[in-house]
């Protein structure tokens, strides 16, 4: 589907951050219509270039991917004409956003107090390990810290083993991210309101422990500490994973009784409904063990497929899980569109995940993937500032671009 308009037209972003957390904010912003510029060092560029797997065009697959929709110039701004020409950017910009540690920019002589003068109305997210406040806001983190700090890595992997990755090592930069992106929104219908900008302060472990669900109000009233369950949850059974007779996994959730009881007529074991046996989610805590263990006689007998059917017929939430070659066949993703085939002039064709939400007027739109390093310096600085290509070579003579 093509729009003509788009939700985010009109938004300018500067993103002067590295790797992937607040980039990922520009991402999300750009995947909707907002202009991204990115802005990297000159000569380096942003280190997310080579993370990842080699894409075979100079750049990662993560880069294409995750840079995607965005314009790409190069400015240092330590450099006072890089510093300038930045407050220029800025001065017709909505949203800038930073990553680097608390104290970085404003040794630059780029703190918010200095943008916001330039632009009252300026919109800054700044996304660090530990936020811009408290004793540990000058200490260094990546995601794999912050998942550990946070307390997810703590549940992560099963009771009699080590805490593990959960799931993916970037996972706590794309949730901050994603908090970035809604608090960039909030910020500007502040500014246009208003006409006053404002700081967004995301730090990468609340934005992780903000979704432990009520793992905090239950340890402040019962002081109640969760250990590492491995695929099953505290407080409802069954509700775990389990193989079939070909050696793949299926997930089953049943989340009331009505659906145990479902469940229990599917596997032919309607006495685990006896109101002295299973009937209640209370008593089927207790008898976790039995459960799990008929669900995984009953699951291992059959396909994963005929499983899946079998939960289906009466109404059990159950589903594969599945290795990433296995989403590539799945009618579902196929359906919605949820692997997008782009081509590329660097890289040739390039699978990446679709944007999300979908919107059903103002739809996100693909324009490109991460591109190379300053491809857009002379465009963007003439666009924007009047620069000419001798003043771009002026700047890039003097390390500024």
């Amino acid at each position: 589907m093509t729009a003509s308009k788009q939700a985010l037209d009109g938004v300018r972003v500067l993103d002067i951050a590295t790797f992937l957390a607040a980039p990922f904010t520009g991402t999300v912003l750009a995947d909707f219509g907002a202009d991204v510029i990115k802005i990297e060092l000159p000569g380096s560029g942003d280190p997310l270039r080579k993370f990842g797997t080699d894409s075979g065009c100079g750049d990662t697959m993560v880069w294409l991917s995750e840079a995607r929709n965005k314009r790409f110039i190069t400015l240092d701004l330590r450099v006072p004409e890089g510093r300038e020409a930045f407050l220029g950017l800025v001065a017709v910009s909505d949203v800038v956003l930073e990553n680097f540690r608390p104290g970085t920019l404003e040794k630059w002589g780029l703190g918010f107090d200095v943008l916001k003068a330039v632009k009252p109305s300026i919109v800054m997210l700044r996304v660090s390990a530990y936020g811009q406040t408290g004793p540990y806001r000058n200490k260094p983190g990546f995601a794999r810290v912050a998942h550990g700090f946070a307390g997810l890595s703590h549940l992560a992997g099963t009771p009699d083993g080590p805490p593990v990755v959960p799931g993916s090592t970037s996972l706590a930069d794309y949730i901050s991210g994603l908090w970035g992106a809604v608090g960039v929104l909030m910020a500007l219908r502040v500014a246009e309101q208003t006409g006053a900008g404002q700081v967004i302060d995301v730090s990468l472990y609340a934005s992780v422990f903000r979704l432990l669900d009520e793992l905090a109000p239950v340890y402040a009233r019962f002081g109640e500490v969760r250990e590492r369950l491995g695929a099953d949850v505290p407080h409802v059974v069954p509700h775990g994973h389990w193989q079939t007779n070909e050696g793949k996994w299926l997930a089953l959730a049943c989340s009331s009784d009505k659906i145990f009881e479902r469940l229990a007529r599917a596997m032919g074991r309607q006495e685990f409904c006896a109101s002295d046996r299973y009937a209640t989610n209370a008593q089927r805590l207790a008898g976790r063990a039995e459960i799990n263990a008929a669900i995984a006689a009953w699951v291992g007998a059959m396909s994963q497929a005929e499983a899946i059917t079998a939960c289906d017929e009466v109404g059990v939430p159950c589903g594969p899980i599945l290795a990433i070659d296995e989403i590539f066949e799945n009618p579902q993703y196929l359906a919605r569109g949820d692997l997008m085939r782009v081509q590329d002039e660097r890289a040739g064709e390039v699978v990446v995940p679709a944007s999300i939400p979908l919107l059903s007027e103002t739809p996100a739109q693909h324009r490109r993937l991460g591109g190379a390093l300053g491809v857009d310096t002379e465009t963007v600085l003439h666009e924007l500032l009047g620069i000419d290509a001798a003043g771009v070579e002026r700047l890039r003579r003097r390390g500024a671009a």
